[in-house]
């Protein structure tokens, strides 16, 4: 396979970002892709807005709440059903909110890598609260200071309540966030010993949060005796134990191999990978400088790389909704697409987060992966129900029927794809090359499927036509799957 500038440009567009919107087809064949990593950076060197849909009744029960636990009041039962149910409304529409972020947002790069954060940090929460101000603690700090984002995390009312570290306190240690921060978030599982688990989980005591999602430190069921973690010993608190591990260089190596395996591929190369973390390690966690290393050396172009990675549910979405300009009437439907897929925002399976690579697909998944571009086109139903056993269902047993689901579990997809728009761009593109130009753009480093089979399927009955059918077909093929 020769790799060309277009698919240069491309891999870098799939990886460090959803893929190409539909303005940009035209410049893909002559961009550098040197130029492209820069604006790239640029355009998501500034922190983004917060997303804040939290519904302000549900903000004024409760603050309302926080102010009646002073006079030991608890909420009754009938408050706390309503609040349940608004916030559950409000993180599917905090989903929606930021998979438009993804489609439309120049900052590409900083919605990608929060995507990865977030399912780094994997927090399954019911509390709107506590959700928002995750993501947005993720987004702010997707291409600064690994340490900062990490302790930022730690602190955050979410991740506290999901790992019970709210039930920490002195003389009755709860091991799970300490044992969770080691495992998952810096070092990797046979880094450290159980003393050591339970050392940290002392030093963690006392941290929790506020009703209201701050953190609180509090003095008195912390455990401040002599500590032992990783071979240091000291009176430690959480944040020197957070610090003991991001000198440990094992914890620069841990996310660098995962990041290569979510923006390289999937089988790491341990050159690479020490070269990188050395670096990383180095820069003291700098996070755009490694992105930058990856971005900017040669064997991230390698054919290798290009097209070896299965399309995470979520990107997979957001590529085609990039690729065909659309409005969607019904922006619900993308739930079910989501749960249909295995990946659902903010509903991550457990702790690890979604496990990506060949578990995206199986039988049912890949079979409804390649009808979604038809029933777009077609602005037809989805007419599947999720599975209802919760290992399929990935923990979204807690999750409400969708909105607008008909007693088959349907639901209408109501795309409004701006044609135009798309057809403008093969304006200058010859009949004869008008197939190996669509399938250029839209399959990533495999060989499209030949052009006798798809001819079956394409309407050439006019060019607009033929545009539009070529486009389907060719994102109906399990080669588009990749990127």
């Amino acid at each position: 396979m020769t790799v060309t500038t277009q698919l240069k440009n491309q891999h870098l567009l799939w990886r460090a970002g959803f893929g190409p919107m539909a303005e940009e087809f035209s410049q893909l064949a002559t961009a550098t892709h040197k130029s492209y990593v820069n604006s790239l950076f640029k355009a998501s060197a500034k922190g983004p807005d917060m997303i804040d849909v939290a519904d302000s009744a549900f903000k004024g029960l409760v603050m309302g709440v926080q102010e009646a636990g002073v006079q030991q009041q608890r909420p009754d039962e009938d408050q706390r059903k309503k609040m349940r149910q608004q916030s559950r409304e409000d993180i599917k529409s905090l989903n929606l909110t930021w998979l438009n972020q993804m489609v439309n947002s120049d900052q590409q790069l900083r919605e990608k890598m929060a995507l990865f954060w977030h399912g780094h940090f994997a927090s399954r929460n019911l509390n709107i609260l506590y959700q928002q101000q995750l993501l947005d603690i993720i987004r702010q700090n997707a291409l600064g200071n690994f340490g900062d984002l990490l302790r930022e995390v730690s602190k955050s009312a979410a991740m506290l309540n999901f790992l019970n570290n709210n039930q920490n306190r002195k003389g009755h240690p709860n091991e799970n966030f300490a044992r969770e921060v080691m495992e998952l978030f810096t070092m990797g599982r046979g880094n450290y010993t159980e003393d050591d688990i339970k050392e940290a989980a002392r030093a963690f005591t006392g941290w929790g949060a506020t009703i209201s999602g701050e953190f609180a430190f509090r003095k008195f069921q912390h455990d401040d005796g002599k500590k032992t973690v990783l071979g240091k010993s000291g009176n430690f608190d959480g944040d020197d134990v957070l610090n003991i591990l991001l000198e440990h260089k094992q914890t620069a190596t841990y996310i660098t191999r995962k990041i290569y395996r979510y923006f390289v591929n999937d089988v790491p190369d341990d050159n690479h990978v020490a070269w990188l973390s050395d670096r990383f390690y180095q820069s003291s966690y700098d996070i755009k400088e490694l992105m930058k290393d990856i971005f900017t050396s040669d064997w991230f172009y390698d054919a290798k790389n290009i097209g070896s990675r299965i399309k995470s549910p979520v990107e997979l979405i957001v590529g085609i909704r990039r690729a065909l300009p659309m409005k969607l009437e019904n922006e619900q439907v993308q739930l079910l697409l989501q749960r249909l897929l295995g990946q659902v925002l903010f509903y991550p399976p457990n702790v690890a987060g979604w496990p990506g690579g060949k578990n995206w697909i199986d039988s049912s998944s890949l079979m409804f992966r390649l009808r979604i571009p038809q029933l777009i086109y077609d602005n037809d139903e989805v007419a599947l129900k999720p599975k209802d056993d919760d290992d399929q269902m990935m923990g979204m047993k807690d999750m409400p029927a969708m909105k607008g689901m008909g007693k088959r579990g349907g639901q209408m997809i109501s795309a409004n794809v701006d044609w135009e728009t798309y057809l403008k761009k093969f304006d200058n593109v010859p009949r004869e090359k008008l197939l190996s130009t669509i399938s250029g753009i839209l399959i990533q480093g495999v060989e499209p499927v030949s052009d006798q089979i798809l001819n079956k399927y394409i309407d050439a009955s006019s060019r607009e036509s033929f545009i539009k059918t070529a486009t389907i077909q060719l994102m109906s093929t399990p080669e588009y799957q990749l990127c």
